[in-house]
Protein backbone atom coordinates (compact mmCIF):
# COMPACT_ATOMS: atom_id res chain seq x y z
CA UNK A 1 0.00 0.00 0.00
CA UNK A 2 1.00 3.48 -0.76
CA UNK A 3 2.79 4.96 2.34
CA UNK A 4 0.63 8.32 1.88
CA UNK A 5 -2.50 6.36 1.82
CA UNK A 6 -1.36 4.01 5.07
CA UNK A 7 -0.66 6.76 6.81
CA UNK A 8 -4.07 8.32 6.11
CA UNK A 9 -6.16 5.63 6.79
CA UNK A 10 -4.12 5.15 10.07
CA UNK A 11 -4.38 9.04 11.18
CA UNK A 12 -8.57 8.01 10.02
CA UNK A 13 -8.94 4.59 11.98
CA UNK A 14 -7.32 5.79 15.55
CA UNK A 15 -8.57 9.55 15.26
CA UNK A 16 -5.10 10.90 16.33
CA UNK A 17 -6.15 13.92 13.88
CA UNK A 18 -8.97 16.80 14.18
CA UNK A 19 -9.43 19.44 11.85
CA UNK A 20 -8.71 22.94 12.54
CA UNK A 21 -6.38 21.91 15.56
CA UNK A 22 -2.40 22.87 15.58
CA UNK A 23 -0.16 19.91 15.85
CA UNK A 24 3.55 19.82 17.18
CA UNK A 25 5.40 17.44 15.04
CA UNK A 26 9.03 16.44 17.16
CA UNK A 27 11.67 16.22 14.18
CA UNK A 28 15.37 14.67 15.37
CA UNK A 29 16.29 15.45 11.56
CA UNK A 30 16.57 11.45 11.02
CA UNK A 31 14.75 9.18 8.82
CA UNK A 32 11.65 8.61 10.62
CA UNK A 33 10.67 12.20 11.91
CA UNK A 34 11.70 13.55 7.96
CA UNK A 35 9.64 11.12 6.26
CA UNK A 36 6.81 11.78 9.08
CA UNK A 37 6.81 15.48 8.34
CA UNK A 38 6.97 15.24 5.04
CA UNK A 39 4.21 13.03 4.89
CA UNK A 40 2.05 15.23 7.48
CA UNK A 41 3.30 18.34 4.79
CA UNK A 42 0.93 16.27 1.70
CA UNK A 43 -1.81 15.43 4.32
CA UNK A 44 -2.20 19.06 6.22
CA UNK A 45 -4.33 21.06 3.21
CA UNK A 46 -7.01 18.27 3.21
CA UNK A 47 -7.03 17.68 7.03
CA UNK A 48 -6.94 21.24 7.99
CA UNK A 49 -3.87 21.06 10.39
CA UNK A 50 -1.67 23.92 10.65
CA UNK A 51 1.82 22.25 11.31
CA UNK A 52 4.62 23.49 13.71
CA UNK A 53 7.90 21.89 14.00
CA UNK A 54 9.99 21.60 17.03
CA UNK A 55 13.68 20.15 17.19
CA UNK A 56 15.46 19.57 20.42
CA UNK A 57 19.23 19.88 20.35
CA UNK A 58 20.66 17.48 23.43
CA UNK A 59 24.23 19.43 23.68
CA UNK A 60 25.43 15.94 22.32
CA UNK A 61 27.59 15.05 19.56
CA UNK A 62 29.15 18.36 18.66
CA UNK A 63 28.86 19.72 14.93
CA UNK A 64 27.07 16.73 13.95
CA UNK A 65 24.48 18.06 16.31
CA UNK A 66 24.56 21.34 14.94
CA UNK A 67 23.82 19.86 11.44
CA UNK A 68 20.63 18.23 12.40
CA UNK A 69 19.50 21.36 14.12
CA UNK A 70 20.38 23.21 10.80
CA UNK A 71 18.57 20.74 8.44
CA UNK A 72 15.15 20.74 10.39
CA UNK A 73 15.13 24.47 10.12
CA UNK A 74 16.27 24.85 6.70
CA UNK A 75 14.00 22.44 5.69
CA UNK A 76 10.82 23.84 8.15
CA UNK A 77 11.54 27.21 6.29
CA UNK A 78 11.20 25.40 2.75
CA UNK A 79 8.08 23.98 3.12
CA UNK A 80 6.55 27.42 4.80
CA UNK A 81 5.87 25.73 8.78
CA UNK A 82 7.12 27.30 11.77
CA UNK A 83 10.16 25.99 13.62
CA UNK A 84 11.58 26.11 16.99
CA UNK A 85 14.88 25.17 17.46
CA UNK A 86 15.89 24.53 21.54
CA UNK A 87 19.16 23.10 23.11
CA UNK A 88 20.05 22.27 26.42
CA UNK A 89 22.30 19.80 28.34
CA UNK A 90 21.27 16.84 28.60
CA UNK A 91 24.67 15.25 29.79
CA UNK A 92 24.67 17.99 33.09
CA UNK A 93 21.00 17.01 33.55
CA UNK A 94 21.80 13.34 33.70
CA UNK A 95 25.10 14.18 36.26
CA UNK A 96 22.84 16.56 38.24
CA UNK A 97 19.47 14.14 38.71
CA UNK A 98 22.22 10.83 39.04
CA UNK A 99 20.47 9.60 35.80
CA UNK A 100 21.31 7.97 32.81
CA UNK A 101 22.39 9.73 29.57
CA UNK A 102 18.90 8.07 28.05
CA UNK A 103 16.54 8.98 30.78
CA UNK A 104 17.81 12.66 30.90
CA UNK A 105 17.47 13.13 26.98
CA UNK A 106 14.58 11.58 26.92
CA UNK A 107 13.05 13.88 29.76
CA UNK A 108 14.20 16.83 28.24
CA UNK A 109 12.54 16.09 24.72
CA UNK A 110 9.14 15.33 26.29
CA UNK A 111 9.30 18.88 28.69
CA UNK A 112 10.61 20.44 25.19
CA UNK A 113 7.67 19.47 23.03
CA UNK A 114 5.22 19.76 26.00
CA UNK A 115 6.17 23.11 26.33
CA UNK A 116 5.94 23.61 22.46
CA UNK A 117 2.79 21.91 22.26
CA UNK A 118 1.44 24.26 24.92
CA UNK A 119 2.85 27.16 23.19
CA UNK A 120 0.69 26.72 20.39
CA UNK A 121 -1.98 25.95 21.68
CA UNK A 122 -1.79 22.18 20.16
CA UNK A 123 -3.53 19.05 22.46
CA UNK A 124 -1.55 16.90 20.34
CA UNK A 125 2.70 16.04 19.61
CA UNK A 126 3.62 13.74 16.47
CA UNK A 127 6.50 11.56 16.90
CA UNK A 128 8.01 8.96 14.06
CA UNK A 129 8.43 6.12 16.13
CA UNK A 130 7.59 3.22 13.64
CA UNK A 131 7.09 -0.60 13.91
CA UNK A 132 10.22 -2.15 14.32
CA UNK A 133 10.80 0.72 17.32
CA UNK A 134 7.56 -1.36 18.87
CA UNK A 135 8.90 -4.86 18.16
CA UNK A 136 12.31 -3.09 19.63
CA UNK A 137 9.63 -1.86 22.50
CA UNK A 138 7.55 -4.84 23.10
CA UNK A 139 11.24 -7.37 23.50
CA UNK A 140 12.76 -4.84 26.04
CA UNK A 141 9.82 -4.51 28.07
CA UNK A 142 9.65 -8.32 27.94
CA UNK A 143 13.26 -8.40 28.99
CA UNK A 144 12.74 -6.33 31.92
CA UNK A 145 9.84 -8.31 33.29
CA UNK A 146 7.03 -6.00 32.44
CA UNK A 147 2.94 -7.01 32.49
CA UNK A 148 0.30 -6.27 30.16
CA UNK A 149 0.84 -2.55 30.00
CA UNK A 150 4.32 -2.99 28.96
CA UNK A 151 4.04 -5.89 26.80
CA UNK A 152 1.42 -3.83 24.46
CA UNK A 153 4.13 -1.90 23.19
CA UNK A 154 3.43 1.83 22.18
CA UNK A 155 0.27 2.91 21.11
CA UNK A 156 -1.13 5.14 18.59
CA UNK A 157 -2.89 7.02 20.36
CA UNK A 158 -1.49 7.99 24.17
CA UNK A 159 -1.40 10.63 27.02
CA UNK A 160 1.57 12.88 26.52
CA UNK A 161 4.15 11.24 28.88
CA UNK A 162 5.15 12.97 32.19
CA UNK A 163 8.87 13.29 31.91
CA UNK A 164 11.19 11.91 34.81
CA UNK A 165 10.66 15.12 37.26
CA UNK A 166 13.78 14.13 39.49
CA UNK A 167 15.59 15.35 36.08
CA UNK A 168 16.46 18.84 36.98
CA UNK A 169 14.33 21.97 35.39
CA UNK A 170 11.86 19.65 33.82
CA UNK A 171 8.55 21.18 33.78
CA UNK A 172 5.33 19.32 33.40
CA UNK A 173 3.51 19.60 29.94
CA UNK A 174 0.16 20.98 28.57
CA UNK A 175 -2.90 18.97 30.47
CA UNK A 176 -4.99 17.04 28.13
CA UNK A 177 -2.26 16.70 25.70
CA UNK A 178 -1.49 13.31 23.13
CA UNK A 179 0.76 11.90 21.86
CA UNK A 180 0.14 10.19 18.01
CA UNK A 181 2.50 7.83 16.25
CA UNK A 182 0.97 7.75 12.78
CA UNK A 183 3.88 5.31 11.50
CA UNK A 184 3.62 2.94 14.18
CA UNK A 185 2.49 0.33 11.84
CA UNK A 186 5.09 1.09 9.20
CA UNK A 187 8.38 -0.68 9.27
CA UNK A 188 11.46 1.16 9.14
CA UNK A 189 12.49 -0.59 5.49
CA UNK A 190 9.34 1.56 4.30
CA UNK A 191 9.80 4.67 5.82
CA UNK A 192 14.31 4.30 3.93
CA UNK A 193 12.15 3.58 0.82
CA UNK A 194 10.12 6.39 0.99
CA UNK A 195 13.00 8.98 1.72
CA UNK A 196 14.70 7.64 -1.37
CA UNK A 197 12.08 8.07 -3.33
CA UNK A 198 10.86 11.68 -2.46
CA UNK A 199 14.83 13.04 -2.13
CA UNK A 200 14.82 13.44 1.32
CA UNK A 201 17.95 13.36 3.04
CA UNK A 202 17.77 12.61 6.43
CA UNK A 203 20.83 12.64 9.01
CA UNK A 204 22.02 9.90 10.82
CA UNK A 205 22.98 9.84 15.27
CA UNK A 206 25.97 7.55 15.11
CA UNK A 207 25.08 7.09 18.51
CA UNK A 208 22.65 4.96 17.62
CA UNK A 209 25.29 2.57 16.64
CA UNK A 210 26.51 2.67 20.19
CA UNK A 211 25.67 -0.94 21.75
CA UNK A 212 26.45 0.14 25.11
CA UNK A 213 22.89 1.50 25.03
CA UNK A 214 19.98 -1.21 26.06
CA UNK A 215 18.37 -0.35 22.93
CA UNK A 216 20.34 0.03 20.10
CA UNK A 217 21.80 -3.82 21.48
CA UNK A 218 18.58 -4.89 21.08
CA UNK A 219 18.33 -3.55 17.39
CA UNK A 220 21.29 -4.51 16.86
CA UNK A 221 22.33 -7.69 18.37
CA UNK A 222 19.23 -9.18 19.68
CA UNK A 223 16.93 -9.01 17.51
CA UNK A 224 18.87 -9.78 13.97
CA UNK A 225 19.50 -12.88 15.88
CA UNK A 226 16.28 -13.73 16.41
CA UNK A 227 15.52 -13.29 12.88
CA UNK A 228 17.77 -16.61 12.55
CA UNK A 229 14.84 -18.41 14.31
CA UNK A 230 11.92 -16.73 12.91
CA UNK A 231 12.40 -13.82 9.72
CA UNK A 232 9.57 -12.20 10.75
CA UNK A 233 9.71 -11.62 14.13
CA UNK A 234 9.61 -8.02 14.18
CA UNK A 235 6.35 -8.36 12.85
CA UNK A 236 5.33 -10.91 15.19
CA UNK A 237 6.16 -8.56 17.60
CA UNK A 238 3.89 -5.93 16.39
CA UNK A 239 1.06 -8.57 16.15
CA UNK A 240 1.46 -9.92 19.56
CA UNK A 241 1.42 -5.87 21.19
CA UNK A 242 -1.98 -5.48 19.07
CA UNK A 243 -3.41 -8.59 20.49
CA UNK A 244 -2.24 -8.18 24.48
CA UNK A 245 -3.40 -4.46 23.70
CA UNK A 246 -6.83 -5.52 23.14
CA UNK A 247 -6.45 -7.75 26.41
CA UNK A 248 -5.11 -4.60 28.23
CA UNK A 249 -8.73 -2.97 27.53
CA UNK A 250 -10.37 -5.60 28.55
CA UNK A 251 -8.34 -6.03 31.57
CA UNK A 252 -8.74 -2.35 32.36
CA UNK A 253 -12.49 -2.13 32.01
CA UNK A 254 -12.35 -4.84 35.08
CA UNK A 255 -9.63 -2.95 37.01
CA UNK A 256 -11.21 0.42 37.22
CA UNK A 257 -14.07 -1.33 38.96
CA UNK A 258 -12.48 -3.00 40.95
CA UNK A 259 -10.28 -0.05 41.87
CA UNK A 260 -13.72 2.14 42.97
CA UNK A 261 -14.65 -1.12 45.28
CA UNK A 262 -11.69 -1.24 47.10
CA UNK A 263 -10.01 2.29 47.18
CA UNK A 264 -11.20 3.54 50.80
CA UNK A 265 -9.07 7.10 50.54
CA UNK A 266 -7.59 9.11 48.09
CA UNK A 267 -5.04 12.27 48.43
CA UNK A 268 -2.17 13.58 46.30
CA UNK A 269 0.55 11.68 48.73
CA UNK A 270 -1.59 8.65 49.96
CA UNK A 271 -3.48 5.87 48.36
CA UNK A 272 -5.72 3.77 50.97
CA UNK A 273 -7.70 0.44 50.31
CA UNK A 274 -10.02 -2.01 51.73
CA UNK A 275 -7.62 -5.08 52.17
CA UNK A 276 -10.56 -7.74 52.30
CA UNK A 277 -12.19 -6.37 49.46
CA UNK A 278 -8.33 -6.65 47.57
CA UNK A 279 -7.45 -10.22 48.48
CA UNK A 280 -10.76 -11.42 47.31
CA UNK A 281 -9.87 -10.15 43.87
CA UNK A 282 -8.51 -12.36 41.13
CA UNK A 283 -4.70 -12.08 41.48
CA UNK A 284 -4.33 -10.34 38.25
CA UNK A 285 -6.58 -7.50 39.44
CA UNK A 286 -4.35 -7.46 42.92
CA UNK A 287 -1.67 -7.11 40.71
CA UNK A 288 -3.35 -4.31 38.81
CA UNK A 289 -4.46 -2.40 41.48
CA UNK A 290 -0.78 -2.18 42.94
CA UNK A 291 0.31 -1.18 39.75
CA UNK A 292 -2.05 1.32 39.14
CA UNK A 293 -1.92 2.70 42.75
CA UNK A 294 2.26 3.39 41.42
CA UNK A 295 1.16 4.89 38.19
CA UNK A 296 -1.24 7.14 39.94
CA UNK A 297 1.11 8.54 42.41
CA UNK A 298 3.95 8.75 40.55
CA UNK A 299 2.79 9.43 37.24
CA UNK A 300 4.61 6.52 35.30
CA UNK A 301 5.62 2.99 35.60
CA UNK A 302 9.06 3.13 34.24
CA UNK A 303 11.42 0.39 36.30
CA UNK A 304 8.93 -0.87 37.66
CA UNK A 305 8.79 -4.67 37.41
CA UNK A 306 6.88 -8.33 38.49
CA UNK A 307 8.89 -8.78 41.32
CA UNK A 308 8.08 -5.25 42.62
CA UNK A 309 4.65 -6.03 42.82
CA UNK A 310 4.75 -9.71 43.71
CA UNK A 311 6.87 -8.77 46.99
CA UNK A 312 3.87 -6.16 48.02
CA UNK A 313 1.27 -9.25 47.11
CA UNK A 314 2.79 -11.60 49.51
CA UNK A 315 3.05 -9.05 51.87
CA UNK A 316 -0.42 -7.95 52.14
CA UNK A 317 -1.13 -11.88 51.94
CA UNK A 318 1.39 -12.87 54.74
CA UNK A 319 2.61 -10.05 56.35
CA UNK A 320 1.23 -8.78 59.96
CA UNK A 321 0.04 -5.38 60.82
CA UNK A 322 2.04 -2.71 61.04
CA UNK A 323 4.69 -4.38 58.09
CA UNK A 324 5.90 -2.48 55.57
CA UNK A 325 8.05 -2.10 52.82
CA UNK A 326 9.84 -0.12 49.99
CA UNK A 327 8.37 0.47 46.74
CA UNK A 328 10.22 1.88 43.62
CA UNK A 329 10.10 5.87 43.02
CA UNK A 330 10.50 6.70 46.65
CA UNK A 331 7.44 4.80 47.08
CA UNK A 332 5.89 2.94 50.70
CA UNK A 333 3.66 0.11 51.62
CA UNK A 334 1.81 -0.23 54.82
CA UNK A 335 -0.16 -2.66 55.88
CA UNK A 336 -2.94 -2.47 58.83
CA UNK A 337 -5.43 -4.82 60.32
CA UNK A 338 -8.38 -4.02 57.57
CA UNK A 339 -6.19 -1.87 55.68
CA UNK A 340 -3.29 -0.85 53.45
CA UNK A 341 -2.20 2.39 52.26
CA UNK A 342 0.59 3.13 49.50
CA UNK A 343 2.50 6.49 49.33
CA UNK A 344 5.74 8.05 50.28
CA UNK A 345 8.29 7.03 52.08
CA UNK A 346 7.04 7.03 56.15
CA UNK A 347 3.45 6.76 54.54
CA UNK A 348 0.76 6.10 57.63
CA UNK A 349 -2.58 4.29 57.53
CA UNK A 350 -5.43 6.96 57.68
CA UNK A 351 -7.39 7.07 60.59
CA UNK A 352 -10.10 9.75 59.74
CA UNK A 353 -12.08 7.21 59.23
CA UNK A 354 -11.92 6.17 62.70
CA UNK A 355 -13.50 8.62 65.73
CA UNK A 356 -10.64 10.32 67.57
CA UNK A 357 -9.89 12.49 70.30
CA UNK A 358 -8.11 16.07 69.90
CA UNK A 359 -8.78 17.08 73.39
CA UNK A 360 -8.10 14.18 76.61
CA UNK A 361 -11.20 15.56 78.04
CA UNK A 362 -14.88 16.35 76.49
CA UNK A 363 -17.90 17.35 78.71
CA UNK A 364 -20.87 15.97 78.08
CA UNK A 365 -24.86 16.94 78.53
CA UNK A 366 -27.57 14.38 78.45
CA UNK A 367 -29.15 15.34 76.37
CA UNK A 368 -27.23 17.04 74.24
CA UNK A 369 -24.43 16.89 71.03
CA UNK A 370 -20.48 17.75 70.95
CA UNK A 371 -17.82 17.54 68.14
CA UNK A 372 -14.38 15.59 67.98
CA UNK A 373 -12.30 15.72 65.12
CA UNK A 374 -14.47 14.98 62.40
CA UNK A 375 -17.37 13.11 64.45
CA UNK A 376 -20.33 14.04 66.82
CA UNK A 377 -21.47 12.50 69.36
CA UNK A 378 -25.17 12.96 70.67
CA UNK A 379 -26.81 11.52 74.06
CA UNK A 380 -31.14 11.69 74.44
CA UNK A 381 -32.55 10.38 77.11
CA UNK A 382 -36.01 7.74 76.70
CA UNK A 383 -37.87 6.62 79.64
CA UNK A 384 -37.59 2.78 80.02
CA UNK A 385 -40.77 2.04 79.14
CA UNK A 386 -41.12 4.35 75.99
CA UNK A 387 -37.77 2.76 74.60
CA UNK A 388 -38.47 2.01 70.51
CA UNK A 389 -39.36 -1.62 69.68
CA UNK A 390 -36.08 -3.69 68.38
CA UNK A 391 -33.83 -1.42 70.69
CA UNK A 392 -31.88 -4.83 71.99
CA UNK A 393 -31.31 -6.32 68.47
CA UNK A 394 -29.34 -3.05 67.33
CA UNK A 395 -26.27 -3.93 65.20
CA UNK A 396 -25.03 -0.47 64.88
CA UNK A 397 -21.58 -0.68 66.61
CA UNK A 398 -21.51 3.47 66.58
CA UNK A 399 -24.84 3.05 68.85
CA UNK A 400 -25.31 2.46 72.81
CA UNK A 401 -28.21 2.01 75.05
CA UNK A 402 -27.23 2.58 78.73
CA UNK A 403 -28.67 3.23 82.20
CA UNK A 404 -29.34 6.91 82.45
CA UNK A 405 -28.91 6.81 86.15
CA UNK A 406 -25.41 4.74 86.15
CA UNK A 407 -24.15 7.44 83.57
CA UNK A 408 -25.14 10.20 85.86
CA UNK A 409 -25.60 13.90 85.02
CA UNK A 410 -22.28 14.80 84.02
CA UNK A 411 -20.74 12.08 81.44
CA UNK A 412 -17.63 13.05 79.58
CA UNK A 413 -15.63 11.37 76.58
CA UNK A 414 -11.72 10.75 77.05
CA UNK A 415 -8.65 9.39 75.98
CA UNK A 416 -7.48 6.22 77.50
CA UNK A 417 -5.28 6.34 80.86
CA UNK A 418 -1.98 3.54 81.70
CA UNK A 419 -4.10 0.86 83.66
CA UNK A 420 -7.16 1.73 82.02
CA UNK A 421 -10.12 -2.02 82.39
CA UNK A 422 -13.77 -2.41 81.96
CA UNK A 423 -16.27 -4.87 82.77
CA UNK A 424 -17.30 -5.83 78.97
CA UNK A 425 -21.37 -6.87 78.54
CA UNK A 426 -21.55 -10.66 78.88
CA UNK A 427 -18.52 -11.18 80.89
CA UNK A 428 -20.39 -11.33 84.16
CA UNK A 429 -18.69 -8.30 85.81
CA UNK A 430 -15.08 -9.80 85.07
CA UNK A 431 -13.13 -6.97 84.15
CA UNK A 432 -10.79 -6.67 81.38
CA UNK A 433 -7.41 -4.21 80.10
CA UNK A 434 -8.73 -1.79 77.40
CA UNK A 435 -5.41 -2.56 75.80
CA UNK A 436 -6.46 -6.17 75.33
CA UNK A 437 -9.93 -5.16 74.15
CA UNK A 438 -7.96 -2.72 71.01
CA UNK A 439 -5.97 -5.20 70.27
CA UNK A 440 -8.77 -7.75 69.44
CA UNK A 441 -11.00 -5.26 68.21
CA UNK A 442 -7.89 -4.98 65.84
CA UNK A 443 -7.73 -1.76 66.30
CA UNK A 444 -4.64 0.35 64.66
CA UNK A 445 -2.13 0.87 67.20
CA UNK A 446 -1.97 4.68 66.41
CA UNK A 447 -5.21 5.17 66.52
CA UNK A 448 -5.70 3.52 69.99
CA UNK A 449 -4.29 6.66 72.18
CA UNK A 450 -6.94 9.04 71.12
CA UNK A 451 -9.67 6.52 70.84
CA UNK A 452 -12.79 8.02 72.68
CA UNK A 453 -14.22 6.76 76.19
CA UNK A 454 -17.42 7.85 77.35
CA UNK A 455 -17.59 7.61 81.07
CA UNK A 456 -19.57 8.05 83.73
CA UNK A 457 -20.09 11.40 85.97
CA UNK A 458 -18.50 8.71 88.46
CA UNK A 459 -15.35 8.25 85.90
CA UNK A 460 -16.10 4.52 85.14
CA UNK A 461 -15.66 3.38 81.21
CA UNK A 462 -19.51 2.86 80.66
CA UNK A 463 -18.77 2.58 76.72
CA UNK A 464 -15.29 2.05 74.99
CA UNK A 465 -17.19 3.69 71.88
CA UNK A 466 -17.82 1.48 68.75
CA UNK A 467 -16.40 -1.57 70.76
CA UNK A 468 -17.94 -2.66 73.79
CA UNK A 469 -20.62 -1.49 76.66
CA UNK A 470 -19.39 -1.90 80.11
CA UNK A 471 -21.66 -4.44 81.87
CA UNK A 472 -22.27 -1.78 85.06
CA UNK A 473 -24.08 0.44 82.06
CA UNK A 474 -26.27 -2.09 80.82
CA UNK A 475 -29.84 -1.80 80.75
CA UNK A 476 -31.96 -4.21 83.51
CA UNK A 477 -35.43 -4.73 84.58
CA UNK A 478 -34.65 -2.28 87.38
CA UNK A 479 -33.53 0.64 84.61
CA UNK A 480 -36.13 3.81 84.82
CA UNK A 481 -34.33 5.92 82.37
CA UNK A 482 -32.18 5.09 79.33
CA UNK A 483 -29.65 7.29 77.85
CA UNK A 484 -29.09 6.90 74.04
CA UNK A 485 -25.60 7.57 72.63
CA UNK A 486 -24.57 7.45 69.13
CA UNK A 487 -21.21 8.81 67.62
CA UNK A 488 -21.59 9.46 63.35
CA UNK A 489 -18.72 10.59 61.44
CA UNK A 490 -19.19 14.08 60.08
CA UNK A 491 -19.85 14.33 56.15
CA UNK A 492 -16.57 14.71 54.04
CA UNK A 493 -15.81 15.49 50.56
CA UNK A 494 -12.93 12.70 49.33
CA UNK A 495 -10.54 13.72 47.09
CA UNK A 496 -10.44 10.74 44.39
CA UNK A 497 -9.17 10.76 40.98
CA UNK A 498 -12.02 9.12 38.62
CA UNK A 499 -8.98 8.65 35.69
Amino acid sequence: MDLLLQVQRTLQRHRLLHPGQPLAVGVSGGPDSLCLLHLLHRLAPALRVPLHVGHLHHGLRGAEADADAALVAELAAAWGLPCIVEQVDAAARARQAGASLEEAARAARYDFLGRLAAGIGAQAVAVGHNADDQAETVLMHFLRGSGLAGLRGMQPLSPFPLPAMSIVNCQLPVANCQLIRPLLFTPRSAILAYCAEHGLQPRYDRSNEDTTFFRNRLRHELLPLLEGYNPQIRRILGNTAALLADDYELLRRDLLAAWSDVLLQADDARLTFDLAGWRALPVALQRGVLREAIRRLRASLRNISYIHVDNARELLHQGAAGDRMTLPAGLELALGYDRFAVGAAGVALPLNDLPQMDVEWLPLAAPGSARLAGWQIELTQWPRAELPAGWQEATDRWQAWLDADVLGPAPALRTRQPGDRFQPLGLAGHSKPLAELFTDAKIPAPARGRWPLLVSTAGAIAWVCGLRTDERAKITPTTERVTHVTLRPLPTQQNISPH
